[in-house]
């Protein structure tokens, strides 16, 4: 009797994993980690994938006030890596809620993994960072920019801007772009001083785990592209 009852037990848990790594019936593969067996799902509704469901490793996970674009340019995105040093994998996801001309803005979901499950943890929102920790000056000939005892310079007399087309300050907020490099999650924001130029240099802020959430471990300004990990030379 054991023996058969030990059976059933083992044939349901055979069918539950079958199904779940199986596709969702309404829904469509919106982004798929075929190595670490982790999908993402999504309905296309008014011009946007809603209502998500995650498969991990089996286990479905639903995420209903999710939100992305449904261009393959801007499909989400999935990593599965050990951000905290916890030799742990975590799964971070990026998701494209907008995009345009000089504008990128993602948002980012990470999950702890316990007992092969997964629980979200809270991200620290990058504009609220920047707020925090960051303050900046507009000229007609300079932006400047201090990062708690760091200051950075920017001439902005090559861009020619009207002064009448200058903002009263530099802005942030259009673009919004998530990696993970190196085992490091990180952000990019755009700083912004007319409509007529969408970028004279990006924040990067790199997030560590500490006191239950991620949160600024550095900050730093980079306006040479060349010196910027979001544009090279290595993504892991």
């Amino acid at each position: 009797m054991k023996s058969s009852i030990s059976f059933i037990i083992g044939f349901l848990l055979i069918i539950n994993s079958t199904i779940a790594g199986a596709e969702i019936e309404g829904y469509e593969v919106v982004s798929r980690n075929n190595k670490e067996n982790i999908t993402l799902y999504g309905k296309k509704m008014n011009g946007l994938y809603r209502g998500f469901k995650i498969d991990f490793k089996g286990s479905i996970y639903t995420r209903p006030f999710w939100n992305s674009e449904t261009s393959p340019t801007y499909a989400p995105k999935i990593f599965y890596k050990d951000i905290n040093k916890d030799q742990k994998e975590e799964l971070i996801m990026t998701l494209t809620t907008g995009h345009g001309t000089g504008v990128l803005l993602e948002d980012v979901h990470v999950f702890h993994t316990i007992d092969n499950g997964l629980t979200e943890v809270i991200v620290d929102n990058p504009l609220a960072i920047i707020y925090k920790n960051v303050k900046t000056k507009l000229s007609n000939a300079e932006a400047e920019i201090c990062i708690r005892d760091k200051e950075y310079k920017v001439d902005i007399t090559p861009f020619e801007i009207r002064p009448e087309n200058l903002f009263n300050d530099i802005g942030f907020g259009s673009i919004i772009d998530y990696e993970v490099i190196n085992n490091k999650l990180m952000v990019r924001v755009s700083g912004q001083i007319s409509p007529a130029v969408s970028s004279i240099g990006d924040i990067i802020i790199i997030y560590e785990y500490r006191n239950k959430m991620y949160q600024a471990k550095t900050i730093d300004f980079i306006k040479n592209i060349n010196e910027n990990p979001f544009y090279g030379p290595v993504k892991d």
